[in-house]
């Protein structure tokens, strides 16, 4: 394959759902999804490419959270995403922006498309747990509203392996190019 070219300036890498409550959930895989995010982030960072961060987040009582919703019932009843934060792992940085997202696509709801229009990004770097969650719809949104999508494997989980690769080898792979992270840091060196 070879690694397409970007213009930092014009590219954002996208850390979606990177949140302590998602990766307790995950122990005997986060810390290497933490060690291969944080290389990619301090990556980006060192060439200018510009590291938001998005997390699924409720107020406490949940009124975000429709009883059609059925996603939402689950997260109500285990009393996720209301006091967590972006894993300190990975650095996140003061002036690296947070998306405050109540849904699992980082673009249902939020600023997040105003904010990439308003800094002229046309470019960008998605991971994030889970792959059947975040990544699967806001890749979906962010192709529909014509971003150049690139997705770093290594970086996305999904407790679902068999569709995880599945995902990478269909939907992703026809609206976004498709990245190992030793990939995705040749492209930002």
């Amino acid at each position: 394959m070879q690694i397409p070219v970007i213009e930092p300036a014009r590219t954002a890498l996208l850390v979606m759902h990177y949140q302590t409550d998602i990766l307790e959930l995950f122990p005997s895989v986060a810390p290497v999804l933490l060690s291969n995010t944080r290389r990619l982030c301090d990556a980006a960072r060192a060439v200018g490419v510009g590291v938001y961060f998005a997390k699924i987040h409720f107020s406490a009582g949940y009124p975000e959270v429709s009883p059609l919703n059925r996603n939402g019932q689950v997260i109500k009843q285990l009393g996720l995403f209301v006091n967590d934060q972006i894993s300190p792992e990975l650095g996140q940085r003061a002036d690296e922006p947070l998306i405050l997202a109540h849904r699992a696509s980082v673009f249902f709801g939020t600023d997040l498309e105003v904010r990439l229009s308003a800094r002229g990004i046309d470019t960008l770097i998605m991971v994030g747990i889970a792959s059947t969650g975040v990544v699967l719809s806001s890749v979906a949104h962010a192709s529909d509203a014509d971003f150049r999508l690139l997705t770093v494997k290594d970086c996305c989980y999904d407790p679902d392996p068999v569709v995880h690769d599945h995902l990478f080898a269909t939907a992703f792979e026809s609206r976004t190019t498709v990245l190992s992270l030793i990939d995705a840091l040749a492209l930002l060196a």
